[in-house]
């Protein structure tokens, strides 16, 4: 076993997410999480077991994974109650991220992949991709020196209905939407968040701005934010019931909204500072009520001014401030970003197993793994993150990038194995044993 201690003591919350599991996988489950931060190189399950000491337990392991991606609704709960919730402060509300990303794999045998659109062609420009495709949903957490930052929590495997019928009927799932996966991911949070009494938002691309979204969501009390299309067809607000009128209130208006004609009257333009993306960028913009059939009723709309024209954006609570959606909007950028660091740094998609639970498994595990890097770095300080003396090119005042978090914490785990593994007179055996541990760690 190449750890001195069952669990480093800076990885003592990760038996928060074990309890949801068989106390027999549990432990197994604590430490493939260990070694899914500690791995390096190629970031496979088999990497992980080597980082870990876990090499003649593989069988079992992969079992663990197996039951991980089975239980991935109750896991996320701990890790949101033990981990994230700390970390709330004084926010006023939840502003959680809804999006999906593929994740290349190769074989025929390996159940759920398909083909599916790739949102970064890069050199190639191949327009398709063969994998799995998630649909992820991120808190988006609000740092008070690094800005805004996507926690990833639940993810849920979209598989289309052709792909369905290769994966054996015992562990066959029933065919869902991408828009039916982002309202269960909702719903979960909801669910398990609602406690805490602090009004959810979602923000999601222009893509999930449909019926199939909007409605259940706002009859669940979420509002909804995201980019609105150019040709949408709005209504006017409805007006006030004749005297001696029978009949419910009409719910949408009886005059069409023409955005485009909206966007070129001059009057109504506002001038203001907005504090997005991490700077101050100062905006044109124009807003109004209005009615929309996909959301199912009122909607504050909000059009800018941009150097290519203009774009529009809405939100299902009609008192939503502009700054509110525009900022909202500006953070959903994260979580493309955290997608970039779980597929680069941690290795999302990188697992080789066929098995369906196994592949939900492998894919949650480095979003957790993810998630637990940020909230570990969440109090240090930038300095002790990174040290850029040998770098004189790069910004001193960056701040530090999930790499520099996951190096940091590599190193905290190291320095904690050395001093549990030397005593205060440790012998030659010892030293080389501890020595020998540690080259497998770096290794």
């Amino acid at each position: 076993m190449p750890l001195s201690r069952a669990v480093p003591a800076s990885c003592q919350w990760f038996s928060a997410l074990t309890t949801a599991l068989d106390p027999r996988s549990a432990p197994r489950l604590l430490r493939l999480l260990l070694g899914a931060v500690l791995a390096t190189g190629r970031r496979t399950v088999t990497r992980w077991l080597r980082a870990v000491g876990l090499s003649d337990e593989f069988r079992p392991a992969y079992t663990t994974v197996a039951a991980a991606g089975r239980r991935t609704d109750f896991l996320a709960a701990r890790l949101t109650h033990g981990v994230l919730k700390p970390l709330l402060g004084s926010a006023e509300r939840l502003v959680f991220a809804v999006d999906d990303t593929p994740t290349p794999r190769y074989g025929s045998k390996v159940q759920g992949a398909g083909v599916h659109h790739n949102p970064t062609p890069g050199p190639a420009g191949a327009a398709f991709v063969y994998g799995h495709c998630w649909v992820v949903l991120a808190w988006l957490a609000r740092h008070p020196d690094w800005g805004t930052l996507a926690l990833p929590l639940l993810a849920r495997l979209y598989v289309r209905a052709k792909d369905l019928p290769r994966v054996p009927k015992a562990q066959r799932p029933a065919f869902c939407t991408k828009l039916e996966l982002a309202v269960e991911l909702v719903k979960w949070a909801v669910t398990w968040l609602g406690f805490l009494g602090k009004p959810l938002w979602v923000v999601a691309d222009g893509a999930y701005a449909k019926a199939a979204l909007l409605k259940p969501l706002r009859s669940a009390g979420v509002t909804v934010v995201s980019r609105l299309r150019k040709d949408a067809a709005l209504c006017s607000l409805p007006g006030p019931k004749r005297p001696g009128q029978r009949g419910r209130q009409r719910v949408y208006g009886a005059r069409r909204l023409d955005l485009a004609k909206r966007a070129g009257q001059r009057r109504g333009w506002r001038t203001e500072t907005f504090d997005l993306y991490g700077k101050a960028a100062r905006k044109t913009y124009k807003t109004f009520l209005a009615t929309w059939r996909p959301a199912g009723g009122v909607i504050r709309v909000v059009l800018v001014k941009e150097r290519r024209g203009w774009v529009a954006f809405f939100a299902t609570d009609p008192a939503a401030s502009v700054i509110d959606i525009l900022v909202t909007v500006a953070q959903r950028f994260s979580l493309e970003t955290a997608f970039r660091d779980c597929k680069q740094e941690v290795g999302a998609g990188q697992q080789q197993v066929r098995k369906l639970a196994a592949g939900v498994g492998c894919f949650h595990l480095c979003l957790w793994a993810y998630t637990l890097t940020e909230a570990w770095a969440w109090g240090k300080a930038a300095d002790g993150l990174v040290d850029r003396a040998d770098c004189p090119w790069d910004q001193s005042d960056r701040r530090p990038s999930h790499a520099d978090k996951r190096r940091a914490w590599r190193r905290a785990l190291l320095g904690e194995e050395i001093r549990a593994a030397l005593p205060a007179a440790a012998s030659e055996t010892e030293i080389a044993a501890a020595a020998k541990r540690l080259l497998k760690l770096v290794a």
